[in-house]
């Protein structure tokens, strides 16, 4: 019986919407919807500015273009999924589907984290050297950071479906999310997973935790930094230029550790809970990071109100 069912697996997965909403999900579907069009439209926006201004061609803005194509990514992967639960009340998901979803999910995932980082070492450098910040970050320096980055994401999140892959999946097919998460695919399994749970706890510590300390270790060196600064003037000034990083790098980490905390140790709360969660942890700094750099970015402010002149106009 063993030798049966040791390298059998699920044909489909079933998604999980939000629970205990599922007669509502027609009117949530509209809302749901706008979301996606802020996040596409909004990152769409910054790329677009950034490649037609060329007072943003500075490292600066190369960086936070990498992070609206994260955000995109990110937005784009639960896309499919997401709408066809809400809007068409499909649940149904191909196992190999559902690995693909997964492998794209988390590395636009470590793409982001990484982003973040070069964000902050791009604020250290502008802060402590500010006279030497163009030949310190040339264009050739941004292009290794970036390829860096997503060469890490890439690698580090490529064994993950295979890992998944050789579990056989012969009990329940139900996941819990409508989308497709690493700890939420393995928990079905019906064999062992300790391989599974070690690399993921060794993916997550090389990305997200090494990250974090990073961007920790830069902040605190760019406070020690603007201390040195003589006038109260010249520290407000500096600091005003981490503001939008910040609020990316509490975008992105507050929903991640919101999940990590829940998962681990929320077991006893309610299924609405854990969704709702997971559904923030990808929804939320796509949408916000675009509104975050459009509030703190005249050019991006003037692009916007172009587009929607010209709206009007054609109208």
């Amino acid at each position: 019986m063993a030798d049966n069912h040791s390298h059998f697996q699920h044909l489909y997965f079933v998604l999980t919407g939000i629970p205990g909403l599922e007669q509502k999900y027609y009117w949530m579907a509209f809302p749901l919807g706008a979301i996606y069009v802020v996040a596409l439209f909004g990152n769409g926006i910054i790329i677009s500015t950034i490649k037609s201004e060329s007072s943003l061609h500075i490292p600066m803005y190369y960086f936070l273009c990498m992070l609206a194509f994260a955000d995109m990514g990110l937005a784009l992967c639960t896309l499919p999924s997401m709408l066809g639960i809400f809007w068409f009340n499909y649940k149904l998901i191909a196992f190999d589907a559902c690995l693909v979803q997964m492998y794209f999910i988390h590395t636009f995932s470590a793409i982001e984290s990484g982003v973040l980082v070069a964000m902050a070492i791009d604020r250290v450098v502008a802060i402590w050297n500010p006279l030497r910040y163009g030949t310190i970050l040339t264009n050739g320096v941004v292009c290794k950071i970036g390829t860096v980055i997503l060469s890490r994401a890439v690698c580090v999140v490529f064994p993950v479906p295979f890992l998944i892959k050789r579990l056989p999946f012969y009990r329940s097919n139900i996941l819990s999310h409508s989308f497709c998460l690493h700890q939420d695919v393995m928990r079905l399994a019906c064999a062992s997973t300790r391989v599974n749970s070690l690399y993921g706890l060794i993916a997550v510590i090389f990305t997200k935790g090494s990250d974090s300390l990073s961007i920790l270790l830069s902040y605190v060196f760019i406070l020690k930094t603007v201390m040195a600064i003589a006038s109260g003037e010249g520290r407000l000034k500096a600091l005003n230029t981490c503001v939008s990083h910040i609020c990316a790098v509490l975008i992105f980490y507050v929903p991640l550790i919101g999940v990590s905390v829940i998962h681990r140790f929320g077991k006893h709360l309610s299924p609405l809970t854990h969704a709702l969660m997971a559904n923030a942890y990808l929804l939320v700094p796509p949408v916000l990071n675009p509104i975050v750099y459009t509030i703190k970015t005249k050019e991006i402010r003037r692009k916007i109100i172009q587009i929607f002149a010209l709206t009007k106009i054609t109208a």
